[in-house]
């Protein structure tokens, strides 16, 4: 089997991130804007928009809503559920810091499903917070559990210790977001930390990759990546319509990420995968010459071992990947790699919540399969 198939070696990895004010670690800081604050009789509200998000590919004067995924042109060019899909904030993140011993978050939600029936509100429409400690590791601090609609305001992380931190909001990830404040008690020190603007990962796929089924917005695989990697990173998963097609190839080829993840084979038939995957990669690789490829194969059915038809199901697409990967090489494309899918969910039957849609420990699975993969893509 062709090496690139299979890279599973380790490299270690350091946040580089800057020293900042009093030995925290920062990122990028806005520079010359000042959020306004919303009078409030116990906290200043921020809104988000003022200093932007991660995550977002397309700038906000494309965009039909503030925080959709694809510019507003792409109504015309994709199917109407990418379309609607797209409105969703998933892999978008806000970056902020602050000495407050509490935090809270006000946004409004475009859908009233706050959850599903296998996905939890907190996962769905959901803010989750991280913060850099001082090793510069990302550590959990808190997410919102939204019970309310349109407007969601509540207490996202307490009783804090009043240092000066750096935080990272992740959107939700199933829902759409019209609008997206931090509020902190009067006095304390806020700062906005402007988005990265070094080259993103890209990931386009399925609902798998849009976060389904993790339980909070930052344990979908792509959000997990991109801190062990201390990247930016764009979420064009579309659940149920990760399907390899030309008129989505255009999108992204306007893009100029760090690398093209194209996982679309849960959504996708045998012959479907013969027929495009050729044709999307040369079409990234026109617009793209230098940008590294990486393929994935679906993930295994966690119900394989006992279904005759999911496992006919693996075989097929998984060969079809395999001769067009193949045949791509063999006609000269260069930095294309390969991700092999029978892992990565484990093999114990327990990442899914499903058979199908990993859970929080299947999302880790995913992570530690993809990571040296995207190593060796990156040059890191």
């Amino acid at each position: 089997m062709n090496t690139n198939r299979r890279q599973f070696l380790r490299q270690s990895f350091s946040v580089g991130a800057a020293a900042g004010i009093s030995g925290v670690p920062l990122l990028n800081r806005a520079q010359d804007k000042k959020p306004t604050a919303a009078a409030d009789d116990k906290f200043d509200w921020y809104d988000v928009n003022e200093w932007g998000v991660e995550g977002r590919g397309w700038s906000g004067q494309d965009l039909a809503k503030t925080y959709d995924r694809f510019p507003a042109k792409a109504e015309k060019i994709v199917r109407p559920p990418v379309w609607s899909l797209s409105h969703h904030s998933a892999g978008m993140l806000t970056r902020f810091q602050t000495d407050a011993s509490e935090i809270h978050v006000r946004y409004e939600l475009q859908s009233k499903s706050l959850g599903m029936t296998h996905m939890p509100a907190t996962g769905v429409s959901g803010v989750d917070l991280y913060a850099l400690d001082t090793n510069n590791n990302w550590r959990w601090a808190g997410v919102a559990q939204p019970k309310t609609f349109p407007v969601v305001e509540t207490k996202i992380a307490h009783g804090m210790d009043k240092v000066l931190h750096a935080f990272s909001a992740y959107f939700p990830l199933y829902n759409g977001v019209n609008k997206m404040e931090i509020g902190v008690p009067k006095g304390a020190k806020f700062e906005p930390l402007a988005p990265r603007h070094e080259k993103s990962i890209l990931f386009y796929g399925t609902s798998i990759t849009h976060g389904a089924c993790a339980s909070r917005p930052g344990m979908c695989h792509p959000a997990i990546l991109g801190r062990r990697l201390n990247k930016p990173i764009i979420n064009l998963g579309f659940s149920g319509n990760g399907k390899m097609e030309p008129e989505v190839g255009a999108l992204l080829c306007e893009l100029d990420p760090a690398v093209y993840v194209i996982d679309c084979l849960p959504n996708m038939t045998e012959v479907e995968v013969a027929k495009r995957t050729v044709p999307l990669v040369e079409q990234l690789r026109r617009a793209r010459p230098e940008t590294p490829i990486v393929l994935v194969e679906d993930r295994t059915y966690e119900y394989a071992w006992i279904r005759k038809s999911a496992q006919e199901r693996h075989k097929g697409s998984r060969a079809a990947l395999i001769r067009a990967f193949d045949t791509l090489v063999a006609s000269g494309v260069k930095k294309l790699h390969y991700l092999e899918g029978a892992d990565l969910l484990g093999k114990d039957g327990d990442g899914s919540t499903d058979g199908s849609h990993p859970n929080d420990l299947g999302f880790v699975r995913q992570s530690d399969a993809f990571e040296p993969v995207l190593k060796k893509a990156l040059g890191l």
